[in-house]
């Protein structure tokens, strides 16, 4: 998907100016509207990219918080553990003994009385990795907008020497 933007923006001319001449009414139409920033649709890429990274990731601190809370609710039906019941069969989720909650990754594993231990169904499995991939998304845009800004910055420079 990353493969798939970045080319789509590529193609499209990130970081240069517009290949068609500004159709204005007038000189003061004209002056009012100026060339996209340098690396402009890269910035754009960052930003979504970042934002998405910081809601899904807080999406799923958020599960492992409401999961955790029902592992320490008390009272009838708390045995076996209400987040550990879900997603595997009534002999494995009744071996379970404890719990380790975690928010890097974001995750909740059930532990087991034989030493083992399962991940819980109620922490999405792709919170974590989805988070790191639109974070690293959100680098990579970052990195080609300074790198298209900085180009532009040396191109003028030439020109001027010229």
């Amino acid at each position: 998907m990353v493969a798939v933007v970045t080319a789509v923006v590529l193609g499209r001319g990130a970081g240069t100016y517009g290949r068609r001449p500004y159709l204005a009414a007038g000189p003061a139409a004209a002056a009012a509207r100026r060339p996209p920033r340098a690396g402009a649709p890269f910035r754009a890429v960052a930003a979504v990219a970042g934002a998405g990274a910081v809601l899904l990731y807080a999406w799923g601190a958020l599960c492992v918080g409401f999961a955790v809370m029902q592992a320490e609710d008390g009272g009838t039906g708390s045995s076996p553990m209400p987040p550990c019941r879900s997603g595997v069969s009534p002999e494995q989720a009744g071996r379970v003994i404890d719990y380790e909650a975690s928010l890097l990754p974001p995750r909740f594993r059930c532990e087991t009385t034989d030493g083992g231990g399962y991940d819980s169904a109620e922490v999405p499995g792709y919170a974590g990795p989805g988070a790191a991939v639109l974070a690293l998304t959100a680098v990579a845009g970052a990195v080609a907008a300074g790198w298209a800004t900085g180009r532009r910055a040396r191109a003028s420079a030439r020109k001027a020497v010229r």
